[in-house]
């Protein structure tokens, strides 16, 4: 045991970066040791020893061998135990408002990745106004409960860290469906929050090149290091690393790329 909390996580996995951006928040880079499971192999036997055989991911281990999972919970646990101020509202009708905030999180996470995932061009405009729904109901609550602009209390706090992750993987979304906010005043004030969020220096883990290689295959409808048929290499594969690799094709409902075309093998 290493005498710290140790996360087992997927390195471009929004739910794991939720827990760096806390970490980078209070200036504690090294207070937890992140440990990389490759997703397009089988899982270590030792892992999932420890989690009771699910194989979903983050997983944390406390230091004296308790095991925690999904990334809201752990999330919330590290704000308890890191040193430093924690990201939850201390008053609690404001910790009520953000956590109201942060329930949202789910269905929007999940409009996301269906959209992407969706292999039915004629369902495109369904999937978008879904999500844009979601966001209209973000930018009505934003305008009855926060204070001032950009975020919804004084700093980035706790629902901010839980969103901010997701809005980055989203832009798959900008570059596999074209995907963009209406400049509408309806959206504006969530706008303003999503580009707040996505501009903070504690977020800069992941880039949009970056998320745009790596979730290929999720703009073909296979997720969590699955193969697309035809293919023999996941796009999450951590070799050839993904600054070497071109771009893939942004036309997701036409032919899929190989392996060589998208610099795999």
């Amino acid at each position: 045991m290493s005498g710290k909390h140790i996360v087992y996580h997927i390195p471009v996995c929004p739910f794991s970066q939720r827990l760096e951006i806390l970490l980078a928040l209070r200036g504690q880079k090294d207070a937890v040791e992140f440990r990389v499971v490759d997703i397009t192999k089988p899982r270590d036997p030792a892992l999932l020893a420890k989690t009771q055989g699910t194989t979903a991911l983050p997983v944390l281990e406390t230091p004296s061998g308790a095991i925690l999972k999904e990334s809201l919970v752990i999330l919330r646990y590290l704000d308890e135990v890191i040193e430093g101020p924690t990201l939850r509202q201390e008053d609690p009708l404001d910790h009520a408002i953000e956590s109201m905030l942060i329930t949202r999180e789910g269905p929007f996470t999940m409009a996301g990745y269906l959209f992407v995932m969706n292999q039915d061009p004629d369902q495109r405009d369904t999937h978008a106004e879904k999500l844009l729904g979601i966001y209209r109901d973000i930018d009505s609550f934003l305008r009855h409960h926060s204070r001032k602009e950009p975020f919804l209390f004084d700093e980035f706090g706790l629902a901010e860290t839980v969103f901010t992750p997701m809005f980055k993987r989203f832009w798959f979304l900008d570059y596999y469906e074209g995907f963009e906010l209406p400049d509408t005043p309806d959206y504006r004030r969530v706008r303003a929050w999503k580009d707040a969020c996505m501009a903070h220096p504690a977020t800069q883990q992941v880039n949009k090149e970056e998320i745009v290689k790596l979730y290929y295959d999720y703009a073909l409808g296979a997720g969590n290091g699955a193969l697309v048929e035809g293919r023999t290499v996941s796009s999450f594969a951590f070799l050839p690393h993904w600054r070497d690799r071109p771009w893939p094709p942004r036309d997701k409902y036409a032919d899929s790329a190989s392996d060589e075309a998208l610099g795999l093998v």
